[in-house]
């Protein structure tokens, strides 16, 4: 977590300069639309220092229990950090390397199914499974402007007697 605050996801000191130069605007309006309207969950990150939310749309709103007012602008972690009370919890650590390898690779990442519990509204936390996907956003010259986080929750899957039957190595209790 104190990597994301002080790096981000980019690799270098240069990839930031070059994404400063980028055409940001230009790029959310290019996929605003689509992004608002879609029925799937979707993150948009800045991979800059911090790792902060730039939008979500209201399928992730919805499925992660949060408000877009409460969210744009701040830290990644800050609003998703693992669950204190799991001492086995590394999704934190899973996300950031899978946003690494997005930015090192320069194409999407698709993680292995995930437990990352999130707060409910009363602010407790609850399990839950994810499929998450997530892609770079380059402008037209190639610079890296955003990260898209797309999740689908798989909890039920996962927690149904066919998903049990098979052991989370990550996650042996569960």
């Amino acid at each position: 977590m104190l990597e994301s605050t002080e790096f981000g996801a980019e690799e270098s000191p240069l990839e930031a300069r070059r994404r400063r130069n980028g055409d940001a605007n230009g790029i959310r309006q290019q996929f605003q639309p689509e992004f608002e309207a879609s029925s799937h969950p979707y993150m948009l990150l800045d991979p800059a220092p911090g790792l902060l939310i730039v939008d979500i749309n209201d399928a992730y709103a919805q499925a992660t229990f949060t408000r877009r007012e409460d969210v744009v602008g701040r830290s990644l972690f800050e609003i998703f950090p693992d669950n204190p009370d799991d001492a086995l919890a590394d999704g934190v650590s899973n996300l950031y390397t899978s946003l690494r390898t997005v930015v090192k690779t320069g194409q999407a990442h698709a993680m292995a199914i995930q437990r990352y519990d999130i707060r409910d509204p009363d602010g407790e936390f609850v399990e839950r499974y994810w499929q998450p996907v997530n892609s770079p956003i380059h402008d037209r010259d190639g610079i890296l402007i955003f990260l898209l986080h797309h999740v689908e929750d798989v909890t039920a899957d996962v927690l149904s007697p066919a998903g049990r039957a098979q052991p989370d190595p990550d996650h042996p209790s569960t």
